[in-house]
């Protein structure tokens, strides 16, 4: 019993690790360019050896290929709402960008030169775009074809990490501010 114990515990050590350490490796992620990620680095903040880091993840390009998918996962998480349910659809993107927009939109800075990020920034958009289409489906789905798929390709415009930064950094507007002028032009969209 005591063996088995001793093994459970020394597994959720190293599961709480690996977290620590993806962690670690998303926040700079979102502060500064892949190429400028270091594993000493990543080894400070999750408070663990570069050895750690290469035992779990095998080399810096698996540690990122896994921060790519824990950081996935985290999107898909946070960004659940319930179709047809367009003010919360539209809180939680803004929610979404006011955590990590200035991050993303860092990394889609990259896309042109990095093929990581051009590879996170074309799934994100796929993302995006599937997210639109099963939140505001349920709203559109009376209108012909045509006309769904440009609404969709509006509703997409509208939530768009572009969008938060033109009103939410270019014009300074608050929080608050920014919501509510991409719940009126999703509005807009929508009884269009």
């Amino acid at each position: 019993m005591t063996r088995t114990y001793t093994m459970r515990a020394r597994a959720v050590a190293a599961e709480q690790t690996r977290e620590r350490i993806l962690e670690a490796v998303h926040d700079l992620a979102l502060q500064k360019p892949f190429t400028a990620i270091a594993l000493p680095e990543v080894a400070e903040r999750a408070g663990v050896s570069v050895q750690t880091i290469l035992r779990q993840f095998g080399s810096r390009d698996g540690l990122l290929d896994a921060t790519t998918d824990f950081g996935r996962a985290q999107i898909v998480q946070e960004r659940r709402v319930e179709p047809g349910d367009r003010v919360a659809a539209v809180r939680n993107v803004i929610d979404h960008y006011e955590r990590v927009g200035d991050g993303i939109l860092m990394i889609l800075n990259q896309e042109s030169w990095d093929a990581r990020a051009k590879s996170i920034t074309d799934s994100g958009k796929t993302f995006h775009r599937q997210w639109v289409e099963a939140v505001f489906a349920p709203l559109l789905a009376d209108r012909p074809k045509a006309e769904r798929v440009e609404a969709l390709d509006l509703l997409v415009v509208a939530t768009d990490i572009y969008t938060w930064k033109l009103l939410r950094r270019d014009r300074g507007l608050s929080r608050a501010a920014t919501e509510r002028r991409v719940l009126r032009l999703v509005n807009s969209i929508l009884e269009g």
